[in-house]
């Protein structure tokens, strides 16, 4: 990680936790940036913590990076082990060709976690994120304690393919030689589109200074190829879904989503594939949860984190 990614996530972090009432010296102290290859793939994370508690292992989305979990992270690492990578394809992590079917992208994952000497975590995914989240709780049931899935969906499960945010169908299909020559160089347009239409408001949604951070990032050799993967993977994840969802889950999970994004959606498929699910609509909040209601999802994700 070059120096000025150091400044600039510091930055965030300071930022982040005034908002939440946090010390800026707590902020800045608290979380390292970290890597290790496992299983051939260079994964960067996020690693802040100390505590007996069950650590927690936190998935970010598309167009996003573990940057996104900063403000959660000064809530949780007084008690616990905090970890975020960057998933396969994303920020200072390795970018190579294949791989971005979710069942691998948790097995990129899980074996960081084991790199790292813990038995059990407790997971927590947002939009690609939630499909890792999936995928890791299972392929391994007996190291997760509890799971998060916060607003997307679960690629083949139930009728998927009437969910909320497939009413924009043609990004799903945008990958390949031409749509990456298109948008290299115009990442912050191609993202707009997301950070934008997927809100309930534009004007509050990801922040000037995380859409900066989030367009260089991905700015980066194999960023946009690798983003594109994870879309196209969808077949592939919808397979191996089905085959997971043959054997319930009874993991203690929490659902987020937005009342103006994926709704009750998101719920209805848990249910499918977990006999033990805490539901919630968060109203007048579109897909980017934790900036667009941190103050109802925070507490929300500490108190289930806390209890399960």
């Amino acid at each position: 990680m070059n120096a000025i990614t150091k400044v600039v996530r510091r930055a965030a972090a300071v930022t982040a936790a005034a908002a939440l009432g946090i010390t800026a010296s707590a902020a800045g102290a608290a979380v390292e940036t970290r890597s290790a290859t496992v299983d051939g793939i260079k994964l960067e994370y996020l690693y802040s913590g100390k505590g007996r508690q069950t650590p927690v292992l936190l998935l970010h989305g598309y167009t996003q990076t573990s940057h996104m979990w900063l403000p959660l992270i000064a809530k949780l690492d007084d008690r616990r082990v905090v970890i975020a990578p960057d998933l396969r394809g994303a920020g200072g992590s390795d970018k190579p060709e294949s791989g971005y079917d979710k069942k691998t992208l948790a097995q990129d994952v899980h074996a960081l976690v084991k790199s790292l000497g813990y038995p059990k975590v407790k997971v927590v995914g947002h939009d690609i994120g939630l499909m890792v989240a999936y995928a890791y709780a299972a392929q391994y049931p007996d190291e997760v304690e509890s799971v998060v899935l916060m607003d997307a969906f679960l690629p083949g499960v139930g009728d998927w393919t009437k969910v909320w945010l497939l009413r924009d169908l043609w990004h799903f299909h945008f990958h390949g030689e031409v749509p990456e020559k298109l948008v290299a160089g115009r990442e912050r347009i191609y993202f707009e589109h997301f950070w934008n239409d997927f809100a309930a408001d534009r004007d509050h949604s990801i922040p000037e200074a995380d859409r900066r951070y989030y367009a260089a990032a991905y700015a980066q050799p194999g960023g946009i190829h690798a983003g594109f993967e994870y879309f196209k993977a969808f077949e592939q994840d919808a397979a191996d879904f089905a085959g997971f969802a043959r054997t319930r889950l009874t993991t203690p999970m929490l659902v987020l989503t937005g009342g103006k994004a994926s709704g009750t959606f998101l719920i209805d498929q848990a249910r499918l594939v977990d006999s033990n699910v805490d539901g919630r609509v968060i109203e007048n909040s579109g897909h980017w949860l934790l900036e667009e209601a941190p103050a109802q999802v925070i507490p929300a994700l500490v108190d289930f984190l806390d209890r399960n």
